[in-house]
């Protein structure tokens, strides 16, 4: 006779609008009120972090940093951590990423991934089993959502609104995020920093996939940028990064490594 199926711990579920975008939360186990406890922390968190981040706010931190009227040290500590990451993916990526847009401090395209990334360890950090923090589609993932049943990420088809172009595994990882920069959702709006204009590229959409958020949502950016060609060389040189990137002519080039990644192909 079999054995029964071991059940799958409560599903918690939570959707946040913040940052111009919405934040879906799937946590698995753990103590129910501790853990219900640490997602309120973590929605009030994102929260926090766009009231000193937004630029669009002309009270924020970040927009009165931006014109002088506070130094980074008279800003709140998180400020001084996400510029930090900001200047070491400039470093990474050669420039091509930047927490500046169009001559003006714009850390924007840390920031969102920074803070689902933070969300995601609190709710680890209180005792849940497993985490999905989904962050306008860029995703962090820790733990599993059950016995011998690992997260899985559907990526979206650029050319196929509502199909799918991979399904992304996290099988055998404690974390795993995955990222994707391009123009199907939200048009040209990735610039080229050495130019300052909007990134001429052969590409469609770029999905990174790696350990943390943070880094995967930068990559992402940083590698359509760059174009399929270089963008890929560099994906490939990149410690436990691997990503997908599709063209403008409907072709598929993936790193090496993605292959152990993927849960299945459309």
């Amino acid at each position: 006779m079999a054995e029964p199926a071991e059940e799958a711990p409560p599903a918690l579920r939570h959707a946040e609008e913040v940052m111009g975008t919405v934040f879906s939360f799937d946590v698995r186990g753990g103590d129910p009120d501790t853990v219900r406890a640490a997602l309120e922390e973590a929605v009030a968190q994102l929260h926090r972090v766009e009231a000193v981040f937004s630029t669009y706010r002309d009270d924020s931190q970040i927009s009165r940093l931006a014109r002088g009227e506070l130094t980074v040290e008279e800003c709140d500590e998180e400020v001084a951590e996400v510029l930090g990451l900001g200047a070491e993916a400039q470093r990474i990526s050669d420039g091509w990423f930047s927490t500046r847009y169009e001559g003006r401090l714009d850390p924007t395209g840390i920031v969102k991934g920074w803070a689902a990334e933070r969300a995601a360890l609190r709710l680890t950090e209180a005792g849940a089993s497993g985490v999905s923090v989904n962050g306008g589609g860029d995703v962090q993932l820790c733990g599993v959502p059950g016995s011998h049943r690992p997260w899985r990420i559907g990526v979206s088809d650029p050319l196929r609104p509502g199909a799918l172009a991979a399904v992304v595994s996290a099988a055998g990882a404690d974390e795993l995020a995955v990222a994707t920069s391009g123009t199907a959702e939200r048009g040209a709006h990735i610039v080229d920093p050495r130019t300052g204009r909007p990134a001429v590229t052969d590409l469609l959409a770029v999905t990174v996939v790696g350990p943390r958020l943070t880094w995967v949502d930068a990559w992402a950016t940083a590698a359509f940028a760059m174009g399929s060609r270089a963008g890929l060389d560099w994906l490939e040189s990149l410690p436990d990064v691997e990503g997908l990137l599709v063209t403008a002519g409907d072709e598929v080039r993936c790193t090496g490594g993605l292959a152990r990644r993927l849960g299945c192909k459309i």
